[in-house]
């Protein structure tokens, strides 16, 4: 039994996470550390995409050909970077977006939703283009299908790209829906001893140069293997390691939580069990949540620790119906990690 009751976040029985035999595996510690804190600079900035999400609930994924009716429908704001920079501030950090928002009114409301969750977006634009959406599709078992629309017109102008601007945290996270834009980022941001976590969860041009500016990957499950050509998560994360040689490299795996490469050493972390809404933004939520563990733990966190903290705030963020909703704050994590128990 979970925290929260019945538990319908099953892990699949045919993998096992995070079964080690006791003392055979030392504490691994992050050789990386967050910049060194600075009054009136933000704990984190996130340089990247936001989206407004048309959450349509239904009772079953469709087939082909069928008609069945909505058991609700909303908009409600996401994207990968937007939606991870709110989790670390509900996590009790100050932060800064640093984005572009259409000029509709859903570009409107995807502002507004940063702003109510005190994001600085100083460093933000609006632009000439619709506001990007993501069609949702939610089943009564929390599963979901994204069909996203990011248009072509809308670019990153030069001036947020301004080490000025994307340097002044002491983490940098970026997503590769730019890989240029994002890739000057983060180069601007190593000159500036600020690490960078990138989120990536598809093959994309531009990324091997956005890879070699990074200390820490975070990828979606089926991009490792995708992008290396060989099969197995493991090799797979081993040669992006070798390759690019990021301090950590980690693939999110839904309901069984993740698996992680640190000097050649596997850390596999298995996910908890909560009643699950919507499993939309959990990958976002996960890398909020890291973001928040590696500033609180600073300088030789411990790996395991911020993993074991990430896969409980991904866990909370299924709560809630669209990607923020479930969001947790920093207590409710802290006191589900006291009760919980990883399955």
């Amino acid at each position: 039994m979970s925290l929260f009751g019945r538990s319908v976040y099953k892990q699949k029985a045919k993998i096992k996470l995070g079964a080690r035999p006791s003392g055979t595996i030392q504490r691994v510690k992050l050789k990386v550390s967050p910049k060194a804190s600075r009054a009136g600079h933000p704990d984190a900035v996130g340089f990247g995409v936001n989206t407004v999400d048309l959450v349509a609930q239904v009772d079953r994924h469709p087939e082909p050909d069928t008609k069945q009716p909505l058991r609700g429908f909303d908009e409600l704001p996401g994207g990968e970077t937007a939606t991870a920079i709110t989790a670390c501030a509900r996590l009790g950090f100050h932060v800064r977006y640093v984005g572009q928002f259409g000029d509709d009114s859903r570009g409107q409301r995807a502002r507004a939703a940063l702003e109510l969750e005190g994001v600085d977006l100083s460093g933000c634009e609006t632009v000439s283009a619709p506001q990007p959406i993501s069609v949702v599709i939610v089943d009564r078992q929390g599963c979901r299908t994204v069909l996203s629309s990011h248009p072509g017109n809308v670019k990153f102008l030069r001036p947020m790209i301004s080490r000025e601007i994307v340097s002044t945290g002491r983490l940098l996270l970026v997503d590769a829906h730019g890989t240029t834009a994002a890739a000057e980022a983060a180069t601007l941001a190593r000159a500036a001893g600020v690490p960078t976590i990138v989120d990536v969860d598809e093959s994309r041009p531009g990324l091997d140069a956005l890879f070699q500016q990074v200390d820490v990957l975070i990828t979606s499950e089926t991009f490792p293997e995708a992008f290396a050509g060989v099969e197995g998560i493991g090799a797979a994360l081993t040669v992006l390691q070798r390759q690019y040689m990021p301090a950590l490299v980690c693939a999110t795996l839904g309901n069984r939580g993740s698996l992680a490469l640190v000097d050649g050493q596997e850390i596999r972390t298995p996910a908890f069990d909560v009643p699950v809404v919507d499993s939309t933004g959990a990958g976002d939520a996960f890398r909020g949540g890291f973001m928040a563990a590696w500033l609180l733990g600073g300088s030789g966190a411990d790996i395991e620790n911020l993993l074991v903290y990430s896969n409980a705030v991904a866990a909370l963020s299924c709560r809630g119906l669209g990607a923020r909703a479930g969001l947790p704050r920093r207590d409710e994590v802290e006191g589900f990690l006291a009760v919980s128990k990883h399955r």
